[in-house]
């Protein structure tokens, strides 16, 4: 049998993990299956099982796909401005997490399902590159807020990010949802991603 290439090899969890995004936009992560997501790919199903060994795995490969992005973008932006104040600073991540809302809609909805199905090896990857991100925004807050202490950026840190865990229903509430807060009698006005991190960032930074 002639041996894969292995330019090709390499390329086939990149086309499963751009599969699972595409699918993950119009269905649910329970709607998700292996099989569909072959036949969005040159891939079939058993083949996958080379690259992940579960749903899980390729869901945790497309949130640490998504946190490189951010911090790629992150450091990318950081590194054009030599300071920056509060407004300036809350409001460029804020708009940095617009482009992030697959990454917000995996954490918020699916994270702790995700982590238990996928194999250790996995998770620590995926670990590492979030360590990566809190790193970046650590390393902005000292650049651009010399005041605050290790302690503060510390707090910062534990704050934001469960900030973030919990974002996405606000911005992105279902039809279900919707209706029982209308029900409730429960008036929330329309939000954006960038305007409720911004928001909270300012409630974080110091004046």
């Amino acid at each position: 049998m002639a041996r894969m290439p292995r330019s090709i090899c390499e390329q086939r969890p990149q086309e499963i993990v751009a599969a699972c995004r595409k699918l993950y936009q119009r269905l649910s992560f329970q709607e998700i299956t292996l099989g569909e997501i072959s036949k969005e790919t040159s891939i079939s199903r058993p083949s996958i099982y080379n690259y992940f060994h579960s749903k899980e795995e390729i869901f945790l490969a497309l949130l640490q796909e998504e946190y490189e992005l951010w911090t790629a973008d992150l450091t990318q932006s950081f590194a054009k401005h030599p300071a920056l104040t509060a407004q300036e600073y809350a409001a460029l991540v804020g708009q940095s997490l617009e482009k992030r809302i697959t990454l917000l809609k995996i954490q918020c909805m699916n994270l702790y399902e995700i982590e238990e199905h996928s194999r250790l090896e996995c998770l620590v990857e995926f670990k590492k590159s979030y360590q990566h991100t809190l790193s970046t925004v650590e390393k902005s807050l000292e650049k651009f807020f010399p005041a605050m202490t290790p302690q503060d950026r510390e707090n910062f840190l534990y704050l934001f990010f469960p900030f973030l865990y919990g974002l996405y229903p606000y911005v992105y509430p279902t039809t279900q949802q919707q209706e029982a807060m209308e029900r409730a009698h429960i008036q929330l006005s329309p939000q954006k991603v960038s305007d409720l991190a911004a928001l909270c960032l300012l409630k974080l930074l110091p004046n």
